[in-house]
């Protein structure tokens, strides 16, 4: 075969760090904008630091170097909200009202998420991440605490960055095995000992989260007891909010003596920068100040919103009013993990809004969207100066993507950053990821 016909060489990706890489790079950057090299070149040190970002015509004599050109270089993404047991039913239920959508679906599939059936799911599950992009997730578990230890020596085996919460539910619960006078201690000291164990395990790579479902299943004692253990150990608090109609109204009813769905979970004392709410749909001037006075976050999950038929979250008031929003996948009630398909889902979602109601606040750009799946969901988790941008003296938690698989039959190469981005929002491939690393350690799960 002639040399100018020989077929190119396999791109090879680092395992372990350190490592050097070249590719185009393109990422949020913590003082806000963006960076992007077309020709860049990536430092990570033995400790799966990134030392150095730059051009590479600038940084001659680095030594070996992984050559990804012309794959695209971006921060790992974030998962802010997302129920580990229910992969296996993702795109079961479309256009299921919320409460009629957990009775049939979800209840049953968690009532069955024992250890055994957690050792098989986790680890497919956090592959399944990887192949995605997400290198950090926030997750719900069932509500069996040995499930959720084999959920965490899943994570701590599989090397991604997770934060992993038992489901507290004492007003309704699935376990049978439990009588309801029993449920409430039971779950607080269950979750207070998965805490003590997996909490900023391996330096913090693995964290917990305390995680009464929402406000329907759980009775004031559950919320105030679990969001004071969540401030005493540093852990994080994670639940529901204002996601369908139906659930507000069941919440006005069930807790009287509440201003508003927001105010049940301030009452409790649940509201605070370690807090991150789920949904958010439909809520008052009221609800939206406080959140931001409060400094809680909000997990925008733009595509089991329309899955479930739940509502559109008007996402422009809310940053407009100062809440930090990051992005999630939802699954279940999202169809799949990817993040880059919750962006596409929210750039429509924004779009629809503005035409329907004359909104004239400006939509998100592809640029604002990778910044809610990566800087902003670290933000959300305080880790906004480890992860979540690609700059020297942060983890190199990173994906590598090869934007030939989004590209259009016949499309010339695009050399606008936005352009780029654009295709892998909008023309994602479920097969563009093709690796991710946490801490510079490669993920099991992208193809390579």
């Amino acid at each position: 075969m002639p040399a100018s016909e020989s077929m190119p060489l396999p791109i090879l990706l680092p395992d372990q760090p350190p490592f050097n890489l070249r590719a185009r790079i393109l990422t949020p950057l913590a003082a806000g904008g963006h960076r992007f090299e077309a020709d860049g070149l990536l430092t990570v040190d033995a400790a799966g630091r990134i030392t150095s970002v730059g051009s590479f015509a600038d940084t001659p004599g680095l030594g070996p170097v992984f050559d990804l050109r012309p794959w695209l270089v971006l921060p790992g993404l974030v998962d802010l909200h997302v129920h580990l047991p229910q992969v296996p039913h993702a795109g079961l239920g479309f256009g299921t009202p919320l409460l009629d959508w957990l009775r049939r679906y979800v209840f049953p599939l968690e009532h069955d998420f024992t250890e055994a059936v957690a050792e098989v799911v986790a680890p497919a599950v956090y592959r399944g991440f990887a192949a995605a992009g997400t290198t950090t997730a926030l997750m719900y578990g069932a509500v069996y605490e040995p499930s959720l230890d084999a959920a965490f020596r899943a994570a701590e085996a599989h090397g991604i960055r997770a934060v992993i919460g038992k489901v507290m539910m004492d007003r309704l619960t699935y376990d049978e095995t439990l009588r309801p006078s029993e449920v409430l201690d039971l779950s607080l000291r269950q979750s207070a000992d998965l805490c003590d164990r997996w909490h900023m395990r391996d330096n913090g790579r693995l964290r917990y989260a305390f995680t009464p479902r929402f406000a329907v299943s759980c009775s004031p004692e559950m919320l105030r007891e679990s969001a004071a253990l969540a401030k005493a150990k540093g852990a994080y608090w994670q639940t529901h909010l204002a996601e369908d109609r139906a659930e507000i109204a069941e919440v006005a009813r069930l807790f009287p003596g509440a201003r508003d769905y927001l105010d049940v979970y301030d009452q409790a004392g649940g509201l605070g920068p370690r807090t991150i709410l789920a949904h958010a749909i439909h809520l008052s001037d009221r609800e939206v100040a406080r959140l931001a006075e409060s400094g809680s976050h909000l997990a925008h999950c733009p595509a089991s919103n329309l899955f479930l038929s739940s509502g559109i979250m008007p996402l422009g008031r809310y940053l407009e009013a100062g809440v930090s929003v990051g992005l999630g996948s939802d699954v279940a009630g999202g169809p799949d993990l990817s993040l880059f398909g919750a962006m596409r889902v929210g750039g429509y979602v924004q779009n629809a809004l503005k035409v329907a109601t004359g909104d004239p606040r400006p939509i998100l750009d592809p640029f604002a969207w990778l910044r809610m799946a990566s800087f902003d969901g670290a933000r959300s988790l305080g880790l906004e100066d480890e992860i979540g941008s690609i700059e020297a003296g942060k983890e190199a938690d990173l994906i590598v993507v090869d934007t030939a698989r989004t590209a259009p039959p016949a499309a010339p190469a695009l050399d606008d950053p936005a352009e780029i981005l654009s295709t892998l929002i909008f023309r994602s491939h479920p097969d563009m990821v093709r690796g991710a690393w946490v801490r510079g350690r490669r993920l099991d799960g992208p193809p390579g």
